[in-house]
C-alpha cells in the first residue's frame, strides 16, 4: 500500500489507534500505539520517536532517542485488540542521521536480500520455515538463591495416563508417537485451525497443520514460502498469533526447543531457494535435481554451520535438542529425502519450481530476521567461493556405527561453543555490510553475558539427584 492507502484502509476500518511494532535486537516483538488522528502520510517518512535505550541490546542511555518509521506495505488489522487498531511493523531509524539502525533486525534482513541482488547471482531468496511449538494446559517456573524448578502440564501428557481427571479418559500420545494421530488424541486441532484462520486474517498462506511427534500437545503449523523479508515479519505474526490464540482457549505456548526430557524438541526446518527473473536457480540436473548453484550454496551452509548456530540456535536450551545419537540433525551432511541428515534435499516433486534445500539444524527460538540472513549469507559465500558440499550421505545416519561417523562434522555442543564459532568466523556475515562488526559483537557479548553466564552460575535440579549424596 501507499501511505495514503493506508490511511483509506484505516477508515474504512474504523481504527482507533495505531499500533507499532517492532523487533528488539534478541528476537521479541515490541509495540506502542498512538491515535489514529496521529497518523498521517508524512508519518512514513518522519516516523514516531521513542526510548532505544530500554530496547535489549540497544542504544545507551546517553544516546537513547530513536526513530520507528512504519512500513505501509505491513498494514492489518490487528486481530486481537479490543479497539480497532491499524497494526504497522516499523524499521528503526537514527534521528540525527536518519540512516537504518545497523542492530535493527529487520534492516539487516533487508541488507541481505540488497546484498543478492548487487552481487548479481538472483533477485530473490524464498524461505519457507515450518515452526515447531507445544501448546500447554499449565507452566510455573521460578529461581531463587536456594531452589530452582519447572513444570509443565497437558492434557495431552503422557504422564497423566494415571492422573484423576474425573473422569480420564486416556487418549494421550505416547512418547515419540505423537505425530499424525486423529482425535481424540489429537486434543489441539481444532486450535490449530484457528490459529490457521486468524493468520490469514493478517495475509498469512498456510499450506498445513498438524500434531509433531512429542506428546503433550507438540504442533506445526507450515506457512507457504515468502521472500525473506516478507518471511520474518511472517514469522513474527506467526507467534503473536499462535501465543494469542491459545491464552483465549486458557492454555500457553511456548517455542522453547526442548522443554520437556525424554521426548522430541522443537525445530524449525528452513526450505531456502534463489530466483532470478521469475526462474528458481536451484533447479538443475545434478543430485536430487539441484543445479550448481544449489550445490555450493549447501557447501557454504556446511561450511559455516558451527556459525551459523549462534544465530539459528541461539539459546542455551536449542543444545538440549542438538545431542549427538537422539532426534536432532546434528550431523553435517546432506541428503535427497533422508531427515537424518542436517540438509534434506525434498523430493516430494518433480518440478523445478519446487527445487529447494531444508536445512534442518536451525530452530524456533531464533531472531527469523537474523538467521534466515545469515543462512542466506552463508550459501551465496559458497556460491561465490565454489564451497563443494562433498558426496551426499544417503543412510540412516542415526543406525551408523562410531566409525563411519568419525568423519562426519558435528554440530556445536552448546551455545557457548556456537558463540566461539561465530567469533572465529563470521567474515561472510560482513560482505555488503550486511551484518556488521558491532552488531557481531553486540550479539556475542549479550549472549555470553545474559544467558551462558547466567546458566552455568545456576545449579541444575538434577546435579541435587546425582551430587546431593556425594
Amino acid at each position: 500500500m501507499e501511505p495514503k492507502e493506508v490511511l483509506e484502509y484505516a477508515k474504512k476500518h474504523s481504527a482507533m489507534m495505531v499500533d507499532l511494532k517492532f523487533l528488539d535486537f534478541v528476537g521479541m516483538w515490541q509495540h506502542f500505539s498512538v491515535p489514529i488522528y496521529e497518523l498521517e502520510e508524512s508519518t512514513f517518512e518522519e516516523g514516531f520517536g521513542f526510548d532505544g535505550s530500554s530496547i535489549r541490546g540497544w542504544q545507551p542511555i546517553h544516546a537513547s532517542d530513536m526513530l520507528v518509521i512504519p512500513d505501509p506495505n505491513t498494514a492489518v488489522m490487528d486481530p486481537f485488540l479490543a479497539g480497532p487498531a491499524l497494526s504497522l511493523i516499523c524499521d528503526i531509524v537514527d534521528p540525527i542521521t536518519h540512516e537504518p539502525y545497523s542492530r535493527d533486525p529487520r534492516n539487516i534482513a533487508k541488507k541481505a536480500a540488497a546484498y543478492l541482488r548487487s552481487i548479481g547471482i538472483g533477485d530473490t531468496a524464498f524461505f519457507g520455515p515450518e515452526p515447531e511449538f507445544f501448546l500447554f494446559d499449565d507452566v510455573r517456573f521460578d529461581q531463587g538463591p536456594n531452589f530452582g524448578f519447572y513444570s509443565l502440564d497437558s492434557v495431552e501428557g503422557r504422564w497423566n495416563t494415571g492422573r484423576e481427571e474425573r473422569p480420564n479418559l486416556g487418549y494421550k500420545p505416547r512418547y515419540k508417537e505423537g505425530y499424525f494421530p486423529v482425535p481424540p488424541s489429537d486434543k489441539t486441532q481444532d486450535i490449530r485451525t484457528e490459529m490457521c484462520r486468524v493468520m490469514e486474517q493478517v495475509g498469512i498462506r498456510i499450506e498445513a497443520q498438524h500434531h509433531e511427534v512429542a506428546t503433550g500437545g507438540q504442533c506445526e503449523i507450515d506457512m507457504r514460502f515468502s521472500p525473506i523479508v516478507e518471511m520474518g515479519d511472517m514469522l513474527m505474526w506467526f507467534k503473536y498469533v499462535i501465543k494469542n490464540v491459545a491464552a483465549r482457549h486458557n492454555k500457553t505456548v511456548t517455542f522453547m526447543p526442548k522443554p520437556l526430557f525424554g521426548d522430541n524438541g522443537s525445530g524449525m526446518h528452513c526450505h531456502q531457494s534463489i530466483w532470478a527473473g521469475g526462474k528458481n536457480l536451484f533447479a538443475g540436473d545434478g543430485y536430487g535435481g539441484l543445479s550448481e548453484i544449489a550445490m555450493f550454496y549447501i557447501g557454504g551452509i556446511l561450511k559455516h554451520a558451527s556459525a551459523l548456530a549462534a544465530l539459528t540456535n541461539p539459546t542455551t536450551n536449542s543444545f538440549k535438542r542438538l545431542v549427538p545419537g537422539f532426534e536432532a540433525p546434528v550431523n553435517l551432511a546432506y541428503s535427497s529425502r533422508n531427515r537424518s541428515a542436517s540438509i534434506r534435499i525434498p523430493m516430494y516433486s518433480t518440478s523445478p519450481k519446487s527445487k529447494r534445500v531444508e536445512v534442518r539444524f536451525p530452530d524456533p527460538s531464533c531472531n527469523g530476521y537474523l538467521a534466515f540472513a545469515a543462512l542466506l549469507m552463508a550459501g551465496l559465500d559458497g556460491i561465490q567461493s565454489r564451497i563443494e558440499p562433498g558426496s551426499p550421505l544417503d543412510k540412516d545416519i542415526y543406525a551408523l556405527s562410531p566409525e563411519e561417523l568419525e568423519g562426519v562434522p558435528k554440530m556445536p555442543a552448546s551455545l557457548e561453543e556456537a558463540l566461539d564459532a561465530l567469533e572465529a568466523d563470521h567474515a561472510f556475515l560482513l560482505k555488503g555490510n550486511v551484518f556488521t562488526q558491532d552488531v557481531i559483537e553486540t550479539w556475542l557479548d549479550y549472549k555470553r553475558k545474559s544467558e551462558v553466564d547466567q546458566i552455568r552460575l545456576r545449579p541444575h535440579p538434577y546435579e541435587f539427584a546425582l551430587y546431593y549424596d556425594v
